[in-house]
C-alpha cells in the first residue's frame, strides 16, 4: 500500500497560539442516562463563551452518518470506538478542544484511543451514576425496552460497564447537579493551563 503521512507546515502548537488555548480530548464516559450528552453540551456551551474553539463528538450522532453501519455487538462497539478515535485525534490536531460522549463500556478501547493522544491531551471524566437512578430517568426507554429483552448486549443489564480505574475527573451525577459537573470540568481545564482563566 502506497499510502505516506504528509506533514503540514501549521503545527498543533501554532495552532494553540493562534487560539490563545490548547486542545485536548474531553472523553466523558459513564452508563446510559448517567448524563453524557447533557454535560457535554452544557459544557460546550460554557467553553464557547469564553471564545474557545470546541466541538463535540456525540455517540448517538456519529451513528447516523460516521458509523450508520456498524451494530452494537462487542465487535462494532470496538470499531465504532476505533474510528471516534481517530476522528478526535484529527480534531485536537487541529487545535480543537474535543469532547466526545461515549458510553464506551470497554477499559480496553478507552485505554487504546488514551494511547492515541500525548499525556495530557486526553482527559478521562467518568459519570459515576447508580444504576437505579440510570433507570428512573431512561429518557430514551432504553433500560425498559432491554429488560424486556427486546435489546441484547444492553450496556449495564445484559452487557458489562467497565468502570475507569483512574480517570482524571470522576462525578457522581446522581448526586451532582448539571452545572456543578460542568463547573468541575471546566476548573479541571483551567488549572492544567488548557484554557485561560479569563474571557
Amino acid at each position: 500500500m502506497n499510502v505516506i503521512w504528509h506533514h503540514a507546515k501549521v503545527s498543533k502548537r501554532d495552532r494553540w497560539l493562534k487560539n490563545s488555548h490548547r486542545s485536548a480530548l474531553i472523553w466523558i464516559t459513564g452508563l446510559s442516562a448517567s448524563g453524557k450528552s447533557t454535560i457535554a453540551v452544557e459544557l460546550e456551551r460554557r467553553l464557547f463563551e469564553y471564545h474557545i474553539n470546541t466541538f463535540i463528538l456525540d455517540g448517538d450522532n456519529v451513528r447516523h452518518g460516521l458509523n450508520k453501519d456498524l451494530g452494537f455487538s462487542e465487535k462494532d462497539r470496538k470499531e465504532n470506538m476505533r474510528r471516534v478515535g481517530e476522528m478526535a485525534r484529527l480534531l485536537v490536531d487541529a487545535g480543537i478542544l474535543t469532547i466526545a460522549a461515549f458510553i464506551s463500556p470497554y477499559a480496553s478501547d478507552r485505554a487504546a484511543i488514551r494511547n492515541l493522544f500525548h499525556k495530557e491531551e486526553f482527559i478521562e471524566v467518568y459519570l459515576k451514576c447508580d444504576l437505579t437512578v440510570c433507570e428512573a430517568r431512561d429518557p430514551k426507554g432504553l433500560y425498559k425496552r432491554a429488560r424486556n429483552g427486546e435489546i441484547p448486549d444492553f450496556t449495564g443489564i445484559s452487557a458489562p460497564y467497565e468502570e475507569p480505574a483512574k480517570p482524571e475527573l470522576l462525578l457522581q451525577t446522581d448526586s451532582f447537579p448539571v452545572n456543578e459537573s460542568v463547573d468541575r470540568i471546566f476548573s479541571y481545564l483551567t488549572q492544567k493551563g488548557i484554557i485561560l482563566n479569563k474571557r
